[in-house]
Parts: structure tokens; C-alpha cells; sequence
């Protein structure tokens, strides 16, 4: 169905965001679109049918996108110490961490940022451990002709039940992301029960899998036994373990915020939860001009 996202001030809509939402329970057909991050658990079950073995922290950084804290940073190279992998293969690119608080203390340290704190570092190095453990090269892991990236593409194909091809681009992190209607991702998270190591890994570890700020992480802990994924242009999907039903959340101008309200109102409204969020519009002294509504 269709969604909307309005800030009112006083009875006026100053602000709009329109976007899609799809429930894995009542099946709604719309056009394609980039899976993006919400790609990344599907992509590490992989992990599972190459009987690579992970700590639970460990596989909830290569499932999530993380903010790149210390926490993070310390797990992710503590996987790379226990495959023997150089940090240096990282093909993710470099940003700044995705946490302010450690932005701060990085830039207070005068210290520069590295591909490690990119916020798919987890994956890219998930993706490193099974091209080590396969003897795959891992100089080119990130092309899509490489054995890692066609063993992707056959396992989200058949996860998410894909009976014809969509477009396929480069994510923001340099490898391969494809495309779909946002029913077959609720598909291809369903079958994600299938894989209770990366369920609970998710579970157990919210913050390792995302942290500061994250709206995935804020679900995960303010949930029982729900699961949510974000990713970039406007998408979150969350997945109820318990009802296995699930939805899809793409707000179309991508903005993160009202995709945040809209996620967290949709959760509420379907009995899943009740998570508490303001939603009021107040000057910087505090008063009260309006509030954010879903339609």
C-alpha cells in the first residue's frame, strides 16, 4: 500500500515523504528496487552453508551495517586475526564512522579513518573469510564475474524466490547488489528461519550489528523476537520470528528519518510492539508546533 509521511505545524503539511509498504502476510505487487544493506544477512548465510564457523558477535557485524565504534572495530579485526586475513584486502572504501560520538573522539585523537570503520566492513570481511576458507582470490572478491559474487547471486535468487532477472548494480561499498520487488525480499527474509544461527546472532548482539543511532538496533532492543534490517534509499525490513510475517518500508525520497517513523508506527500499529517515540515538532525552546503523522 501506499505510505505517507507529514509534518504538520499547526494544521499545515510543511513536509511530505510518500513510499511504499508491503507485508509479507497480504502479498502487494511493486516495481524493483536495491536491496542495498538489507541484503547483508542474506548474503551471510553463505557463511552457514560453507560451515564456517562464527561467534555470535561476529556474525552479527558481517550481517549488519555497523557505526563504526570501538566495540565494532575490535570484533571485526578479531575475525580477520582468526582467519589470518590482512586488513588491507578491504575493498569496502573509507568513511567516517557512521557514530558521532566516535567521529568525535577520532577527530580529538587526530586520527584518520580507515576502511575498517566503513559501516560494511563486516560484510566485505565476511566476504573475505569465505573466499580464504574456499581458496577463491581474494585480491578480486568484489567483481562480479568472481566465484563469491556468482555464489551470491544463485543464493539471493533462490532465497528470495526470483523467477526472472532484475537489474543488477554496484552498491555504495563497490560490489554487487541486485535488485527485486519488495515482496520477494520479505520472501527472502522469511526463509531467513531457516538459518537460526543468523537470527539469533542478530538477537543477541543488537548493537554489534549496528549502534549509535541505528534504527535496526533500536528496534532489535526495543522488541521481543523481531528482527530488522535498513538500507540505503529509504528501505527497512522488519521480520517478526514469532508470527513469521513480516514488512517492507521504502520511503521514495530516502530519507532516513522518515523512514524511521513510519517503521516504528507500523510496528505499533500491527500489535507487534509498543514502542514509544516522539513524534511532536518543537522550536528550539521547546514548544510544541506540531507533530509527524503516517498515512
Amino acid at each position: 500500500m501506499n505510505l505517507r509521511v507529514e509534518y504538520i505545524r499547526d494544521g499545515l503539511a510543511e513536509e511530505v515523504h510518500e513510499g511504499l509498504f508491503v507485508q509479507y502476510s497480504k502479498p502487494y505487487e511493486t516495481p524493483p528496487f536495491y536491496l542495498r544493506s538489507c541484503a547483508k544477512p542474506l548474503q551471510a548465510s553463505l557463511l552457514i552453508d560453507y560451515n564456517i564457523h562464527l561467534e555470535e558477535d561476529e556474525l552479527a557485524l558481517v550481517c549488519g551495517s555497523h557505526a563504526g565504534e570501538e566495540c565494532h572495530i575490535k570484533t571485526a579485526r578479531k575475525i580477520l586475526k582468526k582467519f589470518d586475513i590482512d586488513e588491507n584486502l578491504l575493498k569496502c572504501g573509507v568513511h567516517a564512522p557512521l557514530a558521532r560520538s566516535m567521529q568525535d573522539k577520532m577527530l580529538l585523537n587526530n586520527e584518520m579513518p580507515s576502511a575498517i570503520h566503513n559501516n560494511c566492513s563486516g560484510k566485505h570481511i565476511g566476504f573475505l573469510v569465505i573466499c580464504k576458507t574456499q581458496g577463491w582470490d581474494m585480491e578480486t572478491y568484489y567483481k562480479p564475474e568472481h566465484p563469491l559474487q556468482i555464489a551470491i547471486k544463485k543464493k539471493i535468487t533462490e532465497m528470495c524466490g526470483l523467477e526472472k532477472a532484475y537489474p543488477v548494480t554496484t552498491d555504495g561499498c563497490g560490489v554487487p547488489i541486485m535488485s527485486m520487488p519488495l515482496y520477494n525480499m520479505l520472501k527472502g527474509y522469511k526463509n531467513l528461519l531457516n538459518y537460526p544461527e543468523i537470527i539469533n546472532s542478530i538477537l543477541h548482539n543488537p548493537y554489534i550489528y549496528g549502534g549509535e543511532n541505528r534504527t535496526d538496533t533500536e528496534i532489535i532492543e526495543k522488541t521481543e523476537n523481531i528482527i530488522a534490517k535498513v538500507g540505503a534509499g529509504g528501505l527497512c525490513i522488519v521480520f517478526n520470528i514469532d508470527a513469521k510475517d513480516g514488512f517492507v518500508v521504502k520511503i521514495n525520497d530516502c530519507s532516513m528519518e522518515a523512514r524511521r517513523f513510519a517503521v516504528l508506527e507500523m510496528i505499533n500499529r500491527l500489535g507487534w510492539a509498543e514502542i514509544e517515540y516522539d513524534n511532536k515538532i518543537k522550536t528550539i525552546h521547546g514548544q510544541i508546533v506540531g507533530e509527524i503523522k503516517i498515512k
